[in-house]
């Protein structure tokens, strides 16, 4: 599982600036559009509308939007309909990338993405091609500052985290996505923080690369975070410790 921690910490610290460029309340509206549609307006009965509400409250999204896009998507206003689509590829080193997406016009959004691959270094690839190597996983990551080891460790397995892992710098807790909600409010109720805790794609093997081919990954990899209907990108890139000191600073 090594270096899927420091995927999290970056995108944990790279949270503020998605909201400086406003892009955020946008993609958290269109997640819970689609989770209502999907799974109804009930949050206690829907898991992946009750993560998508949790997220923009956690971005300070006013509950009115919430209410809205919830409504908009369980058919009670009118709204846009998005549909969801996997993108992958390859970036630098022969890294593996996994793009989730959420538009309303499939056409456009695939050739931005095509380009975005092109332009950066990357390639396009086929249906399958990278997706195997991905498995859907409850990811929370904790600081080792915050808690024992073993108290940590066995709050989470009693929980129903399948795997637990000591980092450098932090704990590394995996869960089977239905039981991310329990390990989370035990490890909360303990009033243990979790520096990022989530539902997430994880790869099965990580692939080591240099400082240099990191820094191309990353540039990459930002920008189909900042495109407007990505909602979601994993990679199965080892990104260097001193990379990450350097952008999480």
């Amino acid at each position: 599982m090594s270096g899927h921690s420091k995927w999290a910490t970056i995108k944990h610290k790279k949270s503020a600036l998605d909201a400086k460029r406003g892009a955020l309340f946008t993609k958290l509206i269109k997640e819970i559009t689609v989770a209502a549609r999907n799974g109804g307006g009930n949050p206690e009965m829907n898991p992946r509308l009750r993560v998508a509400i949790a997220k923009a409250k956690e971005a300070n999204m006013p509950g009115d939007n919430i209410d809205r896009a919830v409504k908009k998507g369980t058919g009670e206003l009118p709204g846009v309909s998005y549909e969801e689509i996997t993108y992958e590829g390859y970036g630098q080193a022969g890294i593996a990338i996994l793009i989730d997406a959420l538009t309303d016009n499939k056409n456009r959004t695939t050739a931005e993405i095509r380009n975005i691959f092109e332009k950066k270094g990357g390639n396009m690839s086929g249906a399958g091609s990278v997706a195997w190597q991905f498995q859907k996983k409850g990811l929370l990551i904790v600081l080792r500052s915050a808690v024992d080891e073993d108290k940590l460790m066995g709050i989470a397995l009693d929980a129903g985290a399948s795997d637990f892992k000591t980092e450098e710098n932090t704990y590394e807790i995996v869960t089977e996505p239905p039981d991310f909600e329990n390990v989370k409010k035990a490890i909360a109720d303990a009033g243990i923080p979790a520096e990022s805790a989530e539902v997430t794609k994880i790869a099965s093997n990580m692939v080591k690369v240099s400082a240099g081919e990191a820094k191309s990954i990353l540039g990459l990899i930002e920008a189909f975070e900042e495109h407007e209907d990505v909602q979601n990108v994993y990679s199965n890139a080892d990104i260097p410790d001193e990379v990450v000191q350097e952008l999480t600073k």
